[in-house]
């Protein structure tokens, strides 16, 4: 193999045609021939001495099983080079700094109050933010993307130093007209007689319910549907599709005006913790530093406040 010899242009040629579908729509994108983009194709190939694309019973060009890894890393490269571009622009522009903060999917009910305070704080530092669930998340934290993180659970891995941002409390919700809606006391089998709407696997809510459940219904089926973002969910509660299992902080505007309706059952909400982690073994940068110190400072100010709806 001659893997030094891969240029960008050739793992970039290759993120296109995968993006488009077809070697024609490629050569629009990237504004060259199609045979120019063949030629990319093939050199690249050559150099790693194995088929990158292949073609499927339907016709359709797919990656083979080299092509998947080759495509990682060339998202990766281009992550990386983005990364770094954006850097040099904010020390080039006169900032100070530049901090990535990354976060879960549920706390992008609360991030923009915080990005308005950090730069109202930090106006000099160029602060980036990814959202994405909590895998997501873990593997932008474990792959250096992001410098912190705004997460529930730390993870086992990377091994991270976690500072606790406030309460986390996470609750049952129905519409108002359910029936359970007005029930006091809500036992175990009142919840697992009803279908649960649920986050998809990878999520930290999903994860916590699951928890939940095998805690009280070992023995007991029931029947969920699973949604990948809490507005769906919101939306379906509201439909009548069930109810759900949410974080508290994803509903407070539908709290508060009657959209939703938290369900009276013993030992909720559940309290659980928004942390900010950071791997342990990467020296934070003094930018980094002056974030941190600030979200610590704010106290989980910028938290919802939703104690007195639940």
């Amino acid at each position: 193999m001659h893997a030094r010899a891969v240029t960008l242009k050739q793992l970039h040629a290759l993120k296109i045609i995968v993006e488009t579908g077809s070697l024609t729509a490629a050569a629009a994108r990237l504004n060259l021939t199609a045979p120019a983009v063949s030629t990319q194709l093939r050199t690249l190939e050559s150099h790693l001495q194995v088929a990158l694309l292949g073609r499927g019973q339907d016709g359709k060009l797919t990656l083979t099983q080299a092509g998947h890894q080759v495509l990682m890393a060339a998202e990766r490269i281009d992550f990386v080079l983005t990364d770094c571009t954006e850097r040099v622009a904010a020390i080039a522009a006169g900032h100070e700094g530049y901090v990535t903060l990354g976060a879960v999917s549920t706390a992008k009910y609360f991030l923009p109050h915080l990005i308005a305070r950090l730069r109202e704080h930090l106006p000099l530092i160029k602060i980036a933010f990814r959202v994405g669930n909590r895998h997501e998340t873990i593997d932008l934290l474990e792959n250096s993307r992001i410098e912190f993180a705004i997460m529930g659970r730390p993870p086992r891995r990377p091994e991270v130093d976690a500072d606790v941002l406030g309460d986390h409390p996470h609750i049952f919700v129905a519409r108002p007209a359910h029936p359970l809606a007005e029930k006091p006391d809500i036992t175990h089998q009142d919840l697992l007689k009803n279908v649960i709407l649920t986050r998809e696997q990878g999520s930290g809510t999903r994860a916590l319910l699951e928890r939940y459940i095998d805690r009280i219904g070992a023995d007991h089926d029931y029947q969920s549907i699973e949604f990948g973002s809490n507005e769906t969910i919101k939306q379906a509660v509201m439909a009548g599709l069930g109810i759900a299992f949410i974080s508290a902080h994803t509903i407070e505007a539908a709290l508060a005006d009657g959209r939703l309706k938290a369900l009276s059952i013993s030992g909720f909400p559940i309290i659980r913790q928004w942390f900010l982690v950071r791997r342990r073994d990467t020296p934070p940068t003094p930018a980094a530093t002056r974030v941190r110190n600030i979200v610590l400072e704010m106290n989980g100010s910028f938290l919802p406040k939703v104690d007195a709806m639940i």
